[in-house]
């Protein structure tokens, strides 16, 4: 039977997709320092799966079809297949699958997104898709063994290897975006963060966290633990360039190295309906898409311009933007392709990963937990979007739909 012939006699209709519910842990700093330290980093995934399982009574766990997490570093506390393990040490259902995921620091939004075609396909209905990465435990690149290809056949250039050199090579690039615009970036994300916080727009999405470091006894962590708040521009001028001799991008500039967990809720629109779970966001479309490794910071550019396209819309629909600051020269060359303003109101309004920290893998559901956030405090938005550059050479985008819009659904 040929496959037309298939497709018309078996229909098969793409179910709408939406963002139930999503929380993090506190964000620590990555070392013997850090509030993690002696902590695994599957317990911390556990505690955001049995969070969103309390938060959202009507949804039995036998429910759930899958359990995704995402890992830069699938070793030790973050391997054996950390979606099925941690599922199972949340307590859910030995029926419940689950499987792991990395694409480096979109981890968690891939998560988000393969298992949201699965549900758009009709293999599953309800998921909790995630991320981890606990950098006190796994160094950024400890234990890889890139294929000596990659450099004696100039596959990618050295440099891409370190993302602090990719940060200086887009400075190169786009010599408007100084060290001064970039360090002005950073103290507005700090700025933002503890504004934020002030109004308790953070601590909704919040699992507390009791952690033990070795030798000391237990306490439970709330907050965040890389904001420095009171950063200004003099405190950042200071600041050494590791990267590059007079470089500029210094750890201000820069998100941390650092740990913590996200996990999210999603389901078919349908299923939302018949178990009474709220809808915080409907997903649109996503899109990624691959740069010069070199310069990967550049990556949300062509990775939103295909999502944009797939949902027929224009960078002017878009009322709200979650972007990842890996870097503050990643994010300002975004703006700057697209013509928006470093102080733009739409864009980071909670603040970013330079002020709240950058675990990888578990970064992409914070964007979407900040987002939706503002979806609900702010009704006149009918549409925002979260992305993130990729290591590399990637970036990746996901355009959301509010459902508090008074248009909300209509021409879906």
């Amino acid at each position: 039977m040929s496959p037309q012939s298939v497709n018309t006699r078996n229909p098969r209709p793409v179910r709408d997709v939406v963002f139930v519910d999503g929380v993090r842990t506190p964000f620590g700093k990555a070392g013997d320092k850090g509030i993690y330290h002696g902590t695994r980093a599957d317990d911390l995934v556990v505690k955001c799966i049995r969070e969103l399982m309390r938060r959202n009574p009507s949804l039995p766990a036998e429910r759930i079809d899958e359990v995704a997490i995402a890992a830069t570093t699938q070793t030790g506390d973050q391997g054996l297949t950390i979606g099925r393990t941690a599922a199972l040490l949340a307590g859910l259902p030995q029926s419940v699958p689950g499987f792991a995921i990395d694409r480096m620091c979109a981890g968690a939004m891939t998560a988000v997104t393969s298992t949201a075609g699965s549900i758009a396909f009709g293999a599953y209905d309800v998921v909790i898709a995630g991320g981890v990465e606990h950098m006190g435990n796994h160094p950024m690149g400890a234990g890889a063994d890139p294929n000596p290809r990659f450099l004696s056949e100039r596959i990618v250039d050295p440099a891409a290897l370190n993302m602090g050199n990719t940060a200086e090579n887009l400075h190169d690039r786009f010599p408007a975006i100084t060290k001064q615009r970039a360090d002005a970036y950073a103290v507005a994300s700090q700025t933002k963060l503890a504004a934020a916080y002030a109004a308790g727009n953070i601590q909704p999405d919040m699992v507390p966290v009791a952690a033990q470091r070795p030798g000391e006894g237990f306490k439970l962590h709330t907050t965040d633990e890389p904001p420095r708040p009171g950063t200004t521009l003099d405190s950042l001028a200071e600041l050494r360039t590791p990267f590059r001799a007079h470089g500029r991008v210094t750890a201000g500039n820069a998100a941390g190295l650092n740990d913590g967990a996200t996990a999210a809720v999603l389901a078919s629109a349908q299923a939302a309906e018949e178990l009474g779970l709220k809808v915080k966001m409907r997903l649109v479309s996503y899109a990624f898409a691959g740069v010069e490794p070199s310069v990967m910071g550049i990556g949300p550019v062509p990775a939103t311009e295909k999502a944009l396209a797939q949902a027929g819309l224009s960078i002017e629909d878009i009322g709200l933007f979650e972007i990842n600051e890996a870097f503050a020269v990643q994010v300002l060359s975004f703006l700057d392709h697209y013509g928006i303003k470093d102080t733009d109101e739409r864009v980071n309004r909670y603040g970013g990963a330079i002020a709240v920290g950058h675990p990888l893998a578990s970064s992409g559901v914070r964007l979407m937990n900040q987002l939706a956030r503002q979806f609900e405090q702010d009704p006149t938005v009918r549409y925002g979007l979260t992305t993130m550059c990729i290591g590399l050479g990637m970036g990746g985008t996901v355009v959301w739909e509010n459902p508090h819009h008074a248009d909300f659904g209509k021409d879906a």
